[in-house]
């Protein structure tokens, strides 16, 4: 359809993997898994409910009768009961046992819980992998000198690998999160109208045992064994907030490295992939444009910006529930998984692809270079005799010469010629150029390197036997 507006999260960004998750498919499929469930357990807990019904409702868990329950609920105005009739409709024998004793929220909240949990998963495989990508980058250039930056002025030497360390130690702390995230998540559960299980417990005639068993049973069936101790209606929504704070953070991360992924481009000293027939700009063929990186940021925002919704929803629940929650999260929590699945996966491509120019690197450094050496220099000199402060101000004078010239005349940088032609240093030209090395101003950035993937990286990836993503990947 052309004549109506489609969600580009669907259309241009996100995976079919995510896609899928958040499909209705999925999400009835579940909800019909879920009726089973209880059906099954209340069956094995002494209720009046066949083999034979249970049997007819999986025989029909699949393939859903999206007609009669859109039409149906034209009519009645309430999805759960709309679909609870549409499966009445292909099973008749057990039309009068499904939805038993159950409020809607068994059925919606705790889909919602196993779809966000499938759909963490999905991003659990994605962030590991990004990790993984640029491990390889980081130890690869570990030993390129590179020039450091603070304020976005040129500061102390680093070194390629180990900037890539400050992108995936962000990763590692998402990753953090990730696992107390998982931790955390729990079905709602077979919890009743307002979390009391007054309905159930009237089925079990007061047995207050056999509701608590049911309800074990039922989460047991469906993969879990954790259950919210207690509810009202709903899950607690702050468990929205505490997911969206999640991918608020992947997003973030995220953001940081294709920003300085955007200006390294502008700097020429690391590019993103770029394909051989790709074109930069319509007007301007000779251009290179980073729009991976710009695609990164742009849907990172996104996503941080949507995490302040499930907030202000978790702080606005009246008491044991209220309805405002629900147009909400149908719109914030798909989209936000969705627009990082996007984000990942273009993190993916460009961590698998990036291409590093040393001979721009190099300049740059010769280009700032002697004035980070010039407190090695005053040491070396000092301690061949020269009076400290008599240097120091030689030094200062000739620095604000040397930048004179960069900055007004455009020319190189002559400030080590200029520290050279004078006697008070007590150095020969051949020691001042042993200093100029840019290995000697790294400092521990290759060893930190090492360490860091040692020790922090390395213990996350082990965990993982397969790091190769398979199927599609939309950037």
């Amino acid at each position: 359809m052309k004549d109506v507006y489609e969600n580009p999260l669907i259309t241009r960004y996100a995976s079919r993997e995510m896609a899928h998750t958040f499909s209705d498919d999925m999400k009835f499929r579940t909800w019909r898994r879920l009726w089973i469930a209880l059906a099954e357990a209340e069956h094995e807990m002494g209720l009046p409910i066949s083999q034979e019904q249970i049997e007819e409702l999986k025989a029909h868990a699949d393939d859903i009768n999206y007609d009669v329950a859109q039409a149906r609920e034209r009519e009645v105005r309430h999805d759960v009961m709309s679909h609870v009739y549409a499966y009445g409709v292909q099973c008749p024998n057990a039309k009068g046992i499904i939805h038993l004793g159950a409020t809607s929220c068994y059925v919606g909240d705790n889909t919602d819980i196993i779809v966000m949990d499938k759909a963490i998963s999905i991003i659990e495989k994605k962030l590991v992998n990004v990790i993984a990508r640029l491990k390889e980058f980081a130890l690869n250039y570990k030993d390129m000198p590179t020039l450091g930056f603070t304020h976005y002025q040129p500061a102390q030497l680093t070194t390629v690998g180990k900037r890539a360390t400050l992108w995936m130690q962000d990763l590692v702390m998402d990753y953090e999160q990730l696992r107390f995230v998982q931790s955390q998540i729990k079905l709602r559960g077979v919890k009743g109208t307002t979390g009391t299980q007054a309905s159930f417990l009237t089925l079990f005639d007061g047995n207050a045992d056999k509701v608590k068993e049911l309800e074990r049973k039922v989460a047991e069936k469906l993969g879990y064994d954790q259950v919210f101790a207690v509810t009202g209606q709903t899950y607690p929504r702050k468990f929205d907030s505490v997911v969206a704070d999640f991918l608020s953070s992947v997003a973030q991360s995220a953001y940081k490295f294709a920003n300085d992924l955007r200006l390294l481009q502008n700097l020429k000293e690391v590019e993103e992939p770029f394909e051989k027939k790709q074109i930069g700009s319509s007007a301007m063929a000779y251009k290179r444009n980073p729009m991976r990186s710009e695609r990164i940021c742009s849907l990172a925002r996104y996503i941080i910006s949507l995490a302040s919704s499930p907030a202000i929803t978790a702080s606005t629940q009246w008491f044991e529930r209220t309805l405002d929650d629900s147009a909400n999260k149908r719109l914030v929590i798909p989209q936000a998984f969705m627009a990082l699945d996007a984000v990942l996966n273009i993190y993916l491509n460009v961590s698998s692809g990036m291409v590093v120019y040393p001979k721009v690197i190099e300049k740059r450094i010769r280009e700032e270079l002697p004035f980070m050496a010039t407190e090695t220099i005053l040491m070396d000199a000092v301690k061949r005799g020269g009076d400290r402060q008599e240097l120091h101000e030689k030094i200062r004078e000739y620095s604000m010469q040397a930048g004179a010239r960069v900055k007004e005349e455009g020319k190189e940088n002559n400030l080590i010629d200029l520290i050279k032609a004078d006697a008070a240093f007590h150095m020969q030209p051949d020691e001042i150029d042993a200093i100029m090395d840019p290995r000697n101003f790294i400092g521990l950035a290759n060893i930190q390197t090492e360490d860091f993937i040692r020790n922090v990286a390395d213990p996350i990836l082990e965990k993982y036997t397969d790091l190769s993503m398979q199927g599609e990947i939309n950037v």
